[in-house]
């Protein structure tokens, strides 16, 4: 089982992470972000990830740190149960429609971390979360997972069924790509480092 746990304390939050990567999506997710747990139990579910994050910040200034420190904790979570990345598929790719929203995703776990980010959330909120930082939550994660991440929002009305559509799709493509491809033997790369 390739499982990890990430302890990480600032002066603005205190972030305790496990994850298992092979696992059955059981979730338990508690950041005081409600908005947040929601993402990250659909990503956990759907990417069939045992998760549990327990997090506490300054949430009397704003999400921010919050949501961004959960995104580093996740990325060094994954960095840190792939290990070196033997025998994975390395690539994920997936299209998911959540009603009107239809977001495309694609992952390379390379040790090349870069985001692009492709959404126009039609609101500033979606309740008292700022839907700014699901793009900051992203480029955390990626950052310090070593991550190629691309996601696509094609077209959407509503801000909720997008970001939605954003984390069910990255759950399973990090899935897909982090499965071992029993074909290969080593590094899923033609330089056999990564």
């Amino acid at each position: 089982m390739r499982k990890s746990q990430v302890i990480r304390t600032t002066k603005e939050t205190e972030i305790k992470i496990e994850l298992s990567i092979d696992g059955t999506g059981n979730a338990e997710i508690d950041t005081g972000v409600g908005f947040l747990d929601h993402m990250l139990t659909l990503f956990a579910v759907h990417g069939l990830f045992d998760l549990s994050i327990k997090a506490k910040g300054d949430l009397h200034v704003d999400f921010h740190h919050t949501v961004e420190d959960v995104g580093i904790g996740l990325g060094l979570a994954f960095s840190k149960a792939l290990k070196d990345m033997k025998g994975i598929n390395r690539y994920g790719f997936q299209i998911i429609p959540m009603e009107e929203a239809l977001c495309e995703v694609a992952v390379d776990i390379c040790n090349r971390p870069y985001l692009v980010f492709h959404c126009h959330f039609p609101t500033e909120k979606i309740g008292a979360f700022d839907t700014e930082l699901v793009e900051e939550f992203l480029r955390a994660f990626v950052v310090n997972g070593g991550i190629t991440l691309h996601v696509n929002v094609r077209y959407g009305k509503n801000s909720h069924h997008m970001a939605e559509a954003i984390f069910k799709a990255l759950g399973r493509s990090m899935d897909q790509a982090s499965k071992i491809d029993k074909k290969r033997d080593g590094i899923p790369s033609s330089k056999g480092v990564l």
